[in-house]
């Protein structure tokens, strides 16, 4: 089996005057939350945001397992709408600490390149910071955390430095190369 090199990066913000907003973009852009647990949805968000990177772990995920990971307490998702149509999400997932993970964040491929990704993730990161607001038995929020790595979209790491975000780890390891599952068998790219 063939390996390759992938390099993921762990960024952070400690305070909410880190976060630099992006402006939101031109159009019937929205983003909503997501309130009512859908495994059925969340699972087409994960499958066709991640699909052409390489996105897998979830993949095998029962109904159930989806389930109990969206029921959590704190747990939270933010879809982005273009004119009604899903074009994006940010998870947030609280951990015991005060520290809130943005566990999933990105665009269905169709929808990048539109400006719709650096407003998503200024929204997302904002709810990562007030989620105790919305969820009083968690801790109130101390830090935000997320990873990137080099399978992700070009211009990922650009995007989360733009928004404040800074550089706390690196990691260098070898995986398997697998094929590229897309949301469907020869979805986009072609």
């Amino acid at each position: 089996m063939s390996h390759v090199v992938v390099t993921t990066w762990s960024l952070e913000q400690t305070a909410p005057t880190d976060l630099l907003p992006a402006a939101a973009p031109e159009g019937d852009v929205r983003i909503v939350r997501a309130e009512l647990p859908s495994p059925e949805f969340s699972r087409f968000l994960y499958a066709s945001v991640g699909g052409d990177i390489l996105w897998t772990d979830r993949l095998g995920w029962t109904y159930a397992r989806w389930q109990e990971h969206l029921e959590r307490p704190g747990a939270e998702t933010w879809v982005a709408y273009e004119r009604g149509t899903p074009a994006g999400y940010v998870e947030l997932s609280p951990q015991d600490d005060g520290a809130v993970e943005i566990e999933y964040f990105g665009l269905i491929p169709a929808f990048r390149g539109r400006r719709i990704g650096g407003h998503l993730l200024s929204v997302g990161t904002a709810r990562a910071w007030d989620l105790a607001e919305r969820w009083p038995e968690r801790t109130p929020t101390k830090r935000v955390w997320l990873h990137t790595c080099s399978k992700d979209g070009e211009f990922a790491m650009d995007n989360y430095r733009r928004r404040g975000f800074k550089l706390f780890d690196t990691k260098v390891e070898e995986e398997p190369v697998r094929p590229t599952p897309g949301p469907w068998p020869g979805a986009y790219p072609a």
